[in-house]
């Protein structure tokens, strides 16, 4: 794996979810008004402000997590549509783990579900490509001589 890209990787799709994520809510202000209507079950933007630090760590911790299982599983191709499909996966991931799973446990009605849904997949869709634009394996030679400088020292 090239533990640099990975990191590289994880900061653009930390950076890409954050910037999404804002988009969203300034492109759809729909999306706000649904969140507004469960003030018991969501923050204010205003309580969201003292805990906002560490979720934004936790988020690029996870950015970081999703860059390597990428490189886990990366087995060559275009990073444009490697990335694709694997935010693809990961935005269904998501849905189905987050979004619908808050659905069944939290009183929030079906509109904020779909909206999430939409909006939540867009976010992890682009999150992916970013981290496929990004990550590169090491180079053969790269490999080769890390090999050989290794036997070397044998």
């Amino acid at each position: 794996m090239n533990y640099g890209r990975i990191a590289l990787a994880g900061l653009g799709a930390f950076i890409a979810y954050f910037v999404i994520g804002g988009l969203t809510f300034a492109l759809l202000p729909s999306l706000k008004n649904e969140f507004m209507k469960y003030p018991a079950v969501y923050r204010s933007q205003d309580a969201m402000k003292s805990v906002m630090p560490g979720g934004m760590a936790a988020m690029f911790v996870a950015m970081l997590v999703l860059a390597v299982i990428y490189a886990m599983l990366y087995k060559g191709g275009s990073g444009l549509s490697e990335g694709a499909r694997f935010g693809a996966l990961i935005g269904l991931f998501a849905i189905c783990s987050f979004v619908i799973h808050n659905y069944v446990n939290l009183n929030i009605g079906l509109n904020l579900t779909i909206q999430q849904s939409v909006a939540y997949f867009i976010e992890w869709l682009v999150v992916g490509v970013v981290i496929g634009l990004i990550y590169r394996p090491p180079s053969q030679s790269h490999t080769e001589l890390s090999r050989s400088s290794a036997f070397a020292r044998d």
